[in-house]
C-alpha cells in the first residue's frame, strides 16, 4: 500500500505541476495579448487624432465663421429696424403735414360753400315769399288733423 500510495501521490504531484504551468502558461499568454491590444489601441488612437484633429480644426473655423456672420446678421437687422423705424415716422409726418395742407383748408372751404348755399337759399325763400300772396287758409288746411 505504500507503493501504491507514493503512486497516487506522484500522479496528484505531476499533474499539480502541469495544472500550475498550464496556469503560469495561461497568465503570460495573456499579459502578452494584453500588452499587444494595448499598443493596437494606442495606434489606433494615434491615428483618429492625426485623422479627426484636421476636422476638429475645420468645425472650429467654421464656428468661428459662423459665429461672425451671426453678429453681422443681428447688426443688419438692427439697421434695418431703425431705417423702417424712421421711414415709418417720416411717413406718419407726411401724411400729418398733407393734412394740415389739404383736408383743413378743404373743411374750411367746404364749409364756406354751405354757408354760401344757406345765404343764397334763405334769399330766395324770402324773395319767393313776397311774390305769393299770402293765403292763410291753404297753410291752416295742411296744418289741420282731424
Amino acid at each position: 500500500m505504500n507503493d501504491s500510495s507514493n503512486l497516487w501521490l506522484a500522479i496528484i504531484a505531476i499533474s499539480t505541476l502541469v495544472m500550475a504551468l498550464t496556469q503560469v502558461g495561461a497568465i503570460v499568454a495573456g499579459a502578452i495579448a494584453a500588452r499587444k491590444i494595448q499598443a493596437r489601441v494606442s495606434r489606433v488612437e494615434q491615428q483618429v487624432q492625426q485623422q479627426v484633429q484636421p476636422l476638429v480644426d475645420r468645425l472650429t473655423v467654421i464656428g468661428a465663421d459662423a459665429a461672425r456672420l451671426s453678429a453681422l446678421a443681428v447688426q443688419q437687422a438692427e439697421k434695418a429696424d431703425v431705417a423702417f423705424t424712421s421711414a415709418a415716422q417720416r411717413v406718419d409726418q407726411t401724411l400729418a403735414v398733407v393734412q394740415n395742407a389739404v383736408v383743413a383748408p378743404a373743411r374750411e372751404g367746404m364749409a364756406l360753400a354751405s354757408a354760401l348755399r344757406a345765404a343764397v337759399g334763405s334769399i330766395r325763400k324770402g324773395s319767393t315769399s313776397r311774390r305769393r300772396p299770402a293765403t292763410g287758409g291753404d297753410e291752416d288746411d295742411a296744418l289741420f288733423i282731424g
